[in-house]
């Protein structure tokens, strides 16, 4: 079902498409890709004088990462095709320190901490977020859980509420529950 109709007259400005793709290998192991491309609408000034043309790619990033069965990653490749600034692909080094981390426990502060700030790119950092629910949603072993412990996503929407109606058919043994709470951020 569509959005409604906007109440107002509007133009267009701003597109970001970001795609994500899934390959199990031959070796056992996983590729997750993604994607990212901005562009405007409108021609838009670039900061050394000359034009971003409506339909121009002022980003295009695209991201793989290949991972085990338990979310743990083994290798990245990075690459930009347009990016707005001459010091942007200095980020793409960066990347290399998410080799080992785990997507299915931390991604979010693994991501943080090794590409924070300057070390790392704000496009780069938001394609790879993504891909950890990209990654899960592709791997059946990550789905499942292991007969001990309930898969991550248990209690963390409303339709895997851990009393739930998803749970009971799929999950009986897990009705009821509680996720860890998840510690507020700390200021430095």
């Amino acid at each position: 079902m569509p959005l409604p109709p906007a109440p107002v007259e509007r133009q267009a400005r701003h597109i970001r498409q970001v795609h994500y793709r899934s390959f199990e290998r031959s070796d056992g192991l996983w590729d997750v890709e993604g994607e990212l491309i901005d562009t405007k609408a409108v021609d838009l000034p670039r900061l050394d004088g000359g034009m971003f043309r409506a339909g121009e790619p002022i980003h295009h990033m695209h991201i793989r990462v290949t991972i085990d069965t338990d979310l743990v990653v083994h290798a990245i490749d990075a690459v930009m095709d347009a990016f707005p600034l001459q010091p942007c692909p200095g980020a793409l080094a960066a990347m290399q320190r998410m080799v080992g981390c785990s997507m299915a426990r931390g991604w979010r502060k693994a991501i943080d901490t090794h590409l924070h700030g300057v070390a790392g790119c704000t496009h780069m950092r938001e394609l790879l977020l993504n891909m950890g629910t990209a990654a899960f949603q592709s791997i059946s072993e990550a789905f499942q859980g292991r007969d001990d412990q309930p898969p991550g996503f248990l209690g963390r929407c409303t339709g895997w509420d851990s009393n739930g109606a998803a749970v009971l058919q799929f999950f009986p043994r897990f009705v009821g529950y509680e996720p860890p709470k998840r510690r507020e951020h700390q200021p430095e």
